[in-house]
């Protein structure tokens, strides 16, 4: 991994923790947590249909109908199914439970790896994965002493969340062997939003035509996905999945301290611990990654 990827897939990351401000205010308007999903994927599908035509008008072109079924991958199976998987979850446990199932993501993605790219499991990544798991579960401010809301059907949800989330590098990777960065997250959110539009309820669309939906649906398409998504694959293309996958985990260090930050939300001394725990980890992987290559 060079430098560059490095620095992409953190600066997609710390984008993808920018999600809470808009969705926090599309909420207050009045729509759900999936309909919140289909404005994200459809107004990122918009921005980066529009860039394209402009910028890159022959990456628009599938080079085989059958690819499709990386953006299948990617924008169904992964996208929509972890975004599912993540409300149900919620709806079924707590949202510390449910955000810390999400992020065992990278275990996913690490044991995905070694069978699908021959990715070697190093001393480092496990031991860089094991901190990100102490570091997310401080972070979302979940201890041993609240496992009581815990319920079976909600850990299979969160896991299914993890998993589900764990897929848009596994696709992505394949993907990347046809098709530039641009071309796959502006397929990805298509196909995402044309799955979510049939079951949009019809008497909310007239709220997508007011000014503050237009505002924050926009600004949700376009840096914490289009842009994050786009600049996250690019960073892919030049490293390991399992890699970039625990990189990943500084996105709820950032959207922590926006919830300090902008919403005056409280922080602990336990929060600190996992902040401290989650950029250990990307320290860890940095340093042993340039180590390696030296």
């Amino acid at each position: 991994m060079n430098r560059k990827a490095f620095i992409f897939i953190i600066l997609g990351a710390i984008f993808w923790g920018t999600i809470s401000w808009y969705v926090k205010h599309l909420y207050a308007l009045g729509f759900t947590a999936m309909e919140v999903v289909l404005i994200r994927a459809l107004t990122s599908s918009i921005i980066l249909i529009i860039m394209m035509l402009f910028f890159s008008r022959n990456e628009l072109k599938l080079h085989k109908w059958t690819d499709l079924k990386y953006f299948i991958g990617t924008g169904v199976i992964s996208i929509i199914f972890f975004n599912y998987s993540l409300f149900k979850a919620i709806e079924l446990s707590t949202i510390p439970i449910a955000s810390a199932l999400l992020y065992t993501a990278p275990a996913f993605v690490i044991v995905l790896s070694i069978f699908l790219f021959q990715e070697q499991l190093t001393k480092h990544k496990l031991i860089a994965l094991f901190i990100t798991l102490i570091g997310i579960f401080f972070v979302v401010g979940l201890s041993p002493f609240e496992m009581s809301s815990i319920t079976p059907i909600g850990i299979l949800f969160g896991l299914g969340a993890g998993f589900g989330y764990a897929l848009y590098s596994i696709f992505s990777k394949f993907a990347l062997q046809k098709y530039s960065s641009l071309t796959i997250t502006t397929y990805t959110f298509l196909i995402a939003s044309l799955t979510l539009l049939p079951f949009f309820p019809s008497e909310k669309l007239p709220l997508l035509l007011q000014r503050e939906v237009i505002f924050y649906g926009f600004g949700l398409g376009l840096l914490p996905t289009a842009v994050a998504y786009m600049i996250y694959t690019i960073g892919l293309q030049y490293t390991e999945a399992s890699k970039a996958s625990i990189l990943t985990t500084v996105e709820p260090v950032v959207a922590t301290l926006i919830g300090i930050f902008v919403f005056r939300e409280p922080f602990s001394f336990m929060q600190m611990i996992g902040m401290i725990c989650i950029l250990g980890a990307v320290i860890l992987i940095h340093r042993s990654t340039f180590r390696s290559t030296a």
